[in-house]
């Protein structure tokens, strides 16, 4: 594979298969980065092949720490909108990493009620020791609502011996 070539202006090129390659990222994965407006489009060669500038390593290096920093594709596209259009997207990014926080918070929460309420059932389970059925008692003695966001993942219910 031949690797960067200089473009008209002097400025290094990459092919597509040179920035997933420096990046780790698919080929696809930059196409689909394209198609959402996160990363600007490469030219294209007089045989097709696309061909990016070094700030194109650039920006896939903001879109990865930014979902690092938990925040989504289409979040990103917002930030690079706002920024092309000469806006300065900090306060957004504040905004969206407190918003962030805040879904954080409340999952920590969930999962802190989820493991007393587990914590409660094995103790309830020791007690018990072997229970028969199908495959095990223990389970299919348990009452398992249907997945909701708000709903407690797991109640007891003391299964008969």
């Amino acid at each position: 594979m031949a690797g960067p070539s200089k473009s008209e202006s002097g400025r290094r090129s990459l092919k597509i298969g040179e920035v997933a390659r420096r990046t780790g990222l698919g080929i696809e994965t930059l196409r689909y980065y394209e198609r959402l407006g996160l990363l600007e489009p490469g030219a294209r060669t007089e045989s097709g092949y696309r061909l990016y500038g070094e700030e194109a390593l650039e920006q896939l290096d903001f879109i990865r720490k930014s979902q690092t920093l938990g925040l989504s594709l289409g979040e990103i596209a917002a930030i690079v909108a706002e920024r092309r259009t000469g806006g300065t997207p900090c306060a957004t990014v504040r905004d969206l990493v407190r918003r962030r926080i805040v879904e954080l918070d409340e999952r920590l929460a969930e999962l802190k009620r989820f493991r007393r309420e587990l914590a409660a059932t094995l103790a309830s389970w020791e007690a018990l020791g072997d229970v028969p059925g199908h495959v095990c008692g223990l389970i299919e003695g348990s009452v398992v609502p249907a997945a909701s966001p708000k709903s407690k993942p797991f109640s007891r219910r003391r299964p008969t011996k």
